[in-house]
């Protein structure tokens, strides 16, 4: 007992691969105001100056090599925040590496073979993985899972919907999964811009809401794209069906209007309505809000003294130090996939529907 006692006084390491904005903005921002029970001890990036100074602000070792990142027995927990394609392996690496828990960006995979590897390597390891989903960490989010009653079963319109202002922030981190071209503005014309956009769109900006839109779609495997448009110069307005769901998926990048990132699930009775802050900055949990279909009840819950980047690390230190379960590599499979059949489909419906707008323009000039 004085043993776990003394364990317990001493917060868990961190240690964090890559040190770009995420880390900078969001990571360190987080754990810094949960120093009782982590604490940053080891940051790599394969620039070392970055890595150097970045460690320098929270008194942590710097690297550049993964190795060895995940070598240091003062690291308990890894935090995977390095470009997409390299995923994967550090997941894998980590796992191996027999740390006590993983937390990777979205997304954790590019396609489904790699996810099966996670999910093997976590299975065989029994080291717990999180993705950085932070909408799913959110109190107001969890407050609208307490209090939901059997909506995911009723519900027939599921919306997510995103405003952002032009922000060059925002447009790296949804579109570092695209490669962009460097100079000059994106020429529209061409299909492949129109594609990488869509595709950046909805694996950079809607996966955040896909996990929740699965949670209400029973029939999600049946998932249908209807109609899908690339809205410039950065967005995308996306219609799906399932046997018994309709699903929207919007975004926006507009100068005139104030920031806005909503989900909503209607029932015929009933209809939830989250408003979350923009993801990649601090801004405080969401708001969850019940409205019943006569207009004679409304209630609210949040905003909490929380947000969901911070509810992503208090559920790390839980699963490293054992007092939380985790849920199924399995769940994290199902996202993924989902995610990964709606922005392929996304992208081939938008690019037909490319084709025949540019074509029939032909034909009118």
């Amino acid at each position: 007992m004085s043993h776990h006692a003394a364990a317990a006084g001493r917060p868990l390491g961190v240690g964090i691969l890559g040190a770009g904005p995420v880390t900078q903005a969001i990571h360190l921002p987080a754990l810094a105001r949960l120093g009782d029970v982590l604490e940053v001890r080891h940051i790599m990036d394969v620039d070392a100056a970055v890595a150097s100074s970045v460690a320098a602000r929270v008194g942590a070792k710097s690297s550049t090599s993964m190795d060895e990142l995940l070598g240091d027995p003062d690291v308990d927990i890894v935090a995977i925040c390095s470009p997409h394609h390299f995923h994967a392996d550090q997941v894998i690496a980590a796992c191996r590496a027999g740390k006590k828990a993983v937390l990777c960006e979205k997304p954790f995979a590019m396609n489904g073979g790699e996810a099966a590897r996670i999910s093997a390597v976590s299975a065989e390891t029994g080291v717990p993985i999180v993705v950085g989903a932070m909408h799913t960490f959110d109190p107001g989010w969890l407050a609208a899972e307490q209090n939901w009653g059997n909506l995911p079963d009723t519900a027939h319109t599921i919306r997510s919907s995103i405003v952002l202002p032009p922000n060059a922030r925002f447009e790296d981190f949804a579109t570092e999964i695209v490669t962009r071209p460097a100079a000059g503005r994106p020429d529209f014309s061409d299909i492949e811009v129109i594609k990488a956009a869509l595709q950046g769109g909805i694996m950079g900006l809607a996966i955040h809401d896909l996990p929740l839109v699965r949670r209400f779609t029973p029939d999600f495997e049946q998932v249908e794209v209807l109609q899908a448009r690339h809205v410039r110069p950065f967005g995308y307005t996306v219609s799906l069906r399932t046997p018994s769901r309709v699903i929207e998926l919007r975004a926006v990048m507009n100068g005139t209007w104030k920031p806005e990132w909503t989900f909503e699930a209607i029932a015929d009775d009933s209809a939830l309505r989250i408003d979350f802050t923009p993801s990649y900055v601090q801004a405080g949990s969401a708001v969850a809000t019940f409205t019943r279909s006569d207009g004679s009840e409304t209630t609210s819950f949040g905003p909490y003294g929380h947000n969901g980047y911070e509810g992503e690390w208090r559920e790390l230190a839980g699963l490293a130090n054992g007092t939380l379960q985790a849920q199924s590599a399995q769940t994290l499979i199902d996202d993924l996939t989902f995610a990964l059949s709606i922005a392929e489909a996304t992208v081939a419906t938008g690019a037909a529907d490319h084709a025949n707008a540019t074509r029939t323009a032909g034909v009118s000039a």
